[in-house]
């Protein structure tokens, strides 16, 4: 699997092989000694599983990164980010650079000149993916250490979050299309995130019982079509209970139709039996509070 052969320009060849049937590789040095130096190491770092490809240093960062993410068992989502900041952030300074040319303080002077770009969070993805990357061509033996250490990352500033107050809510409501009113109202009452809201169906809502059972969210509408998938932890499938007052979850129902698809749902009688009575349960309510039904509000959600 190795040997040393001696050139007619009196220059010596080290040849060698990673595994039996593997590609060729060679190396040429100006004294047998040196040589036999090299190809002594190289037999020492097959042995421990030390070896790095001296050729493997020299593939440019982007063609790795590329390889690498074909072989991921990424979600569509997931995919879409990680060609999305490489491509646009990590490309254009490191793309073309030989993955064993590139240096811890390369790294850091690339993740200070995207700071001027992108927010503290998204330079955090950036750079995720573009360590996970090095760490994967360690994995691979092209490169003995990766540059992604101690690499100094811009402090995130944590703001307040302030929650809409009633009168913004009602606004809202009335400004967009009658379609999506009852999404409005339903994402302020039960505080699930957007891809859940817009991944919700009727079948998912148990008007009787008075809860939301989320288990998949939207992944993309493109072309008008939505697609949809589950949530991206198990913790995502959950039982979320209805708050609030009843008239609002009731109208809700009422309107059968799909955040996403607008298309009206069939009702079965059993469906209806069982509006029916959170309908009435709901003026009993109302009644026993002495109050008028005036129709669903975002105020009976709120708070």
């Amino acid at each position: 699997m190795a040997s040393i052969d001696k050139k007619p320009n009196w220059r010596y060849r080290t040849r060698w092989r990673e595994y039996p049937g593997g590609p060729e590789k060679t190396r040429h040095f100006d004294r047998k000694g040196d040589a036999q130096q090299f190809l002594d190491g190289v037999w020492g770092d097959l042995a421990h599983g030390l070896y790095i490809d001296p050729a493997g240093a020299r593939t440019l960062f982007r063609d790795y990164a590329e390889a690498w993410r074909a072989g991921q068992v990424h979600r569509p989502s997931t995919a879409a980010q990680a060609e999305t900041y490489l491509r646009l952030h990590a490309y254009p300074t490191l793309g073309l650079r030989p993955i064993g040319s590139i240096r811890r303080s390369e790294v850091q002077a690339w993740v200070k000149s995207i700071s001027g770009e992108l927010a503290p969070g998204s330079v955090e993805l950036v750079y995720r993916w573009v360590s996970t990357i090095f760490k994967a061509a360690v994995g691979d033996r092209l490169i003995a250490a990766s540059p992604c250490v101690r690499i100094s990352l811009p402090k995130r500033v944590d703001t307040e979050v302030v929650p809409l107050g009633v009168s913004e809510v009602e606004a809202l409501v009335v400004a967009v299309p009658e379609r999506y009113r009852a999404l409005i109202v339903f994402a302020v009452a039960m505080g699930l995130r957007q891809g859940e809201c817009f991944g919700l169906t009727v079948d998912r809502v148990d008007f009787l019982r008075r809860h939301v059972r989320v288990d998949r969210q939207l992944i993309s509408a493109l072309g008008g079509v939505p697609a949809f998938g589950p949530p991206k932890s198990k913790a995502g499938f959950r039982t979320v209970p209805m708050p609030g007052t009843g008239p609002s979850w009731t109208s809700i129902g009422a309107s059968r139709r799909c955040p996403v698809e607008g298309e009206a749902v069939g009702r079965s009688a059993a469906e209806r039996l069982q509006m029916r009575r959170a309908a009435r349960r709901s003026r009993r309510r109302l009644l026993r509070r002495g109050l008028r039904r005036r129709g669903p509000r975002a105020a009976d959600h709120v708070g």
